[in-house]
């Protein structure tokens, strides 16, 4: 069966994470995810009690918590206060940052215990572990990858979405390549219309962290132009 203009909504996290993001972006995008039916939310930790409160009455949208973000940097001891924290709030979700400096410091046991410590500390909510593709060497990104899949997480995403350069589509197809069907990939950073996103989906990417006037202009374009989605299968 074909991707469909909801399924393609459902598959995207509609993020708001920018250090100026205030109430108003929150409540602007919250409304946006329940017109246009969005899976998922995702916010910095100050606003997710608010966030939560905005979608308590449309449960199918899930909230997504942010730990060490945009950085990776925190203890790990930091790292798991946050995310308990995020869990205690009601997040359905959360993304946690790796730690870069660690990983590209060749200090993989420490990073991957890292990761560990805060999928086990949330289980069974999903993690999502940021390992910032853009900073990566091609080896790096296959490091990270694999210390995901050990680590347990649900997905290995792409990006923060605050570096300068986007994810790439060799980004996820590299990704793909190392870890297969063992994990989920989520690719976050410059994606800014549907042929970016379903060129990604292709390569195996099945959730995408979006900001909100992409997210709206992808959504549209589906609803308007349903041909645009044609030979793309649903899983």
């Amino acid at each position: 069966m074909n991707l469909t203009a909801s399924d393609i909504a459902q598959m995207i996290d509609l993020s708001c994470v920018r250090t100026i993001s205030c109430k108003a972006d929150i409540e602007v995008m919250v409304a946006s995810a329940k017109k246009y039916k969005f899976g998922q939310v995702s916010v910095l930790q100050c606003f997710i009690p608010l966030t939560k409160s905005l979608i308590k009455e449309v449960p199918a949208i899930r909230l997504v918590g942010n730990v060490s973000f945009p950085s990776g940097s925190d203890s790990t001891t930091t790292k798991i206060f946050q995310a308990r924290e995020m869990m205690a709030a009601g997040c359905d979700e959360i993304d946690m940052v790796i730690n870069v400096g660690k990983l590209r410091s060749g200090e993989i046991t420490e990073v991957t215990e890292d990761v560990k410590a805060v999928v086990a500390t949330v289980h069974p909510i999903p993690v999502k572990v940021i390992i910032e593709t853009p900073y990566l060497t091609p080896l790096e990104i296959e490091t990270a990858s694999k210390i995901c899949v050990e680590a347990g997480a649900a997905f290995v995403k792409t990006g923060t979405g605050w570096s300068e350069k986007g994810t790439s589509l060799e980004d996820v197809r590299l990704i793909k390549s190392v870890v297969g069907e063992r994990i989920k990939i989520k690719a976050s950073g410059g994606i800014r219309d549907v042929k970016t996103l379903l060129e990604m989906y292709t390569l195996g990417a099945r959730r995408f962290g979006v900001n909100l006037k992409s997210g709206i202009q992808i959504v549209e374009e589906c609803v308007n132009n349903p041909a645009i989605l044609a030979g793309y299968q649903r899983d």
